[in-house]
This record gives structure tokens, sequence and C-alpha cells, in this order.
């Protein structure tokens, strides 16, 4: 057993299933359910979505305007090379996202992602704590995360 996100949106957590699935590979819708007769929602409408994002389970509730994404919670996405990284930054802006600092983001359904490298973590934990530093340093400056730049700044620290 591997715990699983449940995400609780408004009223859009089909839109929000079809909008991550679209974006990542091997992913998929893997049920809904709808509000019955009697039910906190209005009859017919998606009560809960379970969806897939490369082989991760998560479930999306339509919960009403009680409770909101915050930053306290992201999902980190680690990139293979500048182009992957790239391609998942503008996907999850699409539609109203908003970027923020230091590979962060906020996408249209208000959730937060951290748009990062594979070796990100390798690069601010290396034994030499100038190029350490160095990486920190030159991360902190950037809203959408340029690996070449990273890279530079540990090799030249």
């Amino acid at each position: 057993m591997k715990p699983s996100p449940f995400l609780w949106f408004n009223d859009n957590a089909e839109e929000a299933a079809h909008f991550y699935t679209s974006i990542f590979p091997n992913s998929k819708i893997t049920s809904i359910s709808r509000y019955g007769e009697n039910a906190p929602g209005p009859k017919g409408q998606v009560m809960v979505v379970g969806f897939e994002l490369d082989g991760q389970e998560f479930t999306g509730l339509n919960g009403g305007p009680r409770f909101q994404f915050t930053e306290a919670v992201s999902f980190v996405v680690k990139c293979k090379d500048q182009a992957e990284l790239d391609r998942y930054w503008d996907a999850l802006l699409a539609g109203g996202g908003h970027p923020q600092a230091c590979g962060w983001l906020k996408d249209r359904f208000g959730l937060s992602w951290q748009i990062i490298p594979a070796e990100l973590g390798a690069l601010m934990t290396q034994k030499d704590s100038k190029k350490a530093e160095a990486v920190m340093q030159a991360l902190w400056q950037m809203v959408k995360l340029d690996i070449a730049a990273l890279r530079r700044a540990a090799e030249t620290a």
C-alpha cells in the first residue's frame, strides 16, 4: 500500500484530471463517480474522479469552495533535461497558471508544482560548499530554472 494524493477542488476536478493526464505520459482517468439524490452536490455532477499521472494514483473531489490549495503542498517534477523542464513548465502554466520563484509555479487550478532538474539535489548538496552555495545563489535569481546556468554556477565557484 502506498499513499496517494487526494485533492479537493471546488467544482472542476474532472477538468483538472483531464488537464493533468494530457501533460504527463502514461496517464489516464481511472474512474468517475457522480453525485446522486440527496447528496451535498448537484445530482449528476462529478463528485470524485480517479486518475493516474505516470502511474501515480490521484483522487480529485468536487467538494465546493471550503478549502483552497496553498504552497504548503506541492508536487515535484524532476526533469532529465532543459527541453523536458521547458515542456512541463509551459504545459502546467497553460490556461492561466502563474510562475513563481525558484522553479515553482501555480497551475490554473491553484495547485503548486516544482519543475526542477533531476540533478538539482546533487548540485545543491555537493561536498564543495562554495559550489553548492553558488548553485543556491543562482537558483534564487531564477523563476523558471535554467539547467546550464545552474551547472555553470557550480563549475565557476
